[in-house]
């Protein structure tokens, strides 16, 4: 499993105490320092079953200062993939990562039932 997180996010400091506290082990990843690739994103993406919109960091200022909420629409999939790869503060986080699942975001009730 993997754990793609922005340290400094408050959720994702209670996504990782929910996970140690629950004993489940995983691979930290900073999603600055190290984000995700554009075919990562396109794979996850997949198997996740979401929207590719519920990927995007809509609460951040880098989302808000691009103007995405109106562009996002406008674009194909291939360019909202592309941006998203561009720059890890536009993705949502945390991301957990496993071979059949993929989580964004973290809601306690949605991790107890998956993980």
């Amino acid at each position: 499993m993997i754990f793609i997180e922005y340290p400094k996010c408050s959720t994702c400091q209670k996504a990782k105490k929910w996970l140690d506290d629950h004993g489940i082990d995983y691979k930290e990843r900073h999603i600055v320092e190290e984000n995700p690739t554009a075919g990562e994103l396109k794979e996850w993406i997949g198997r996740s079953g979401l929207e590719m919109k519920r990927f995007f960091n809509t609460s951040g200022m880098k989302y808000k200062e691009l103007g995405l909420k109106d562009k996002l629409p406008e674009m194909t999939e291939d360019e909202k993939i592309a941006l998203l790869a561009s720059d890890g503060m536009l993705v949502k986080r945390p991301l957990v990562v496993m071979e059949d699942k993929v989580l964004v975001g973290f809601k306690e009730k949605e991790w107890e039932g998956l993980l």
